[in-house]
């Protein structure tokens, strides 16, 4: 069993208050379920209006399997319009 822990910090440069930012983080956990086997959770910086920390976790019976969807995640992360990514760690458990 390979368990992937990804954190991400991302900016909203377009929030300009927590509903906004809320619109932004909500839309992009739930686009990320739908289309890849993780779970997501708002780990971080819940007060801050412009800003996210999200943790991503998937388990697979083959690491190869894992590390795509990482990738997967990463790509996604990347290629935000409504966000900047900062900061992002991996870890295996």
């Amino acid at each position: 069993m390979h368990i992937a822990l990804l954190r991400a910090a991302i900016d909203i440069p377009d929030a300009h208050s927590l509903k906004a930012k809320r619109r932004v983080v909500k839309s992009l956990k739930d686009r990320t379920v739908a289309r890849m086997n993780v779970a997501v959770a708002e780990v971080g910086q819940q007060e801050v209006w412009n800003r996210a920390e999200l943790a991503f976790v998937t388990v697979a019976a083959e690491k190869q399997v894992a590390e795509q969807r990482v990738a997967k995640i990463m790509r996604s992360l990347e290629s935000g319009s409504d966000w900047l990514l900062l900061e992002v760690k991996t870890e295996w458990l």
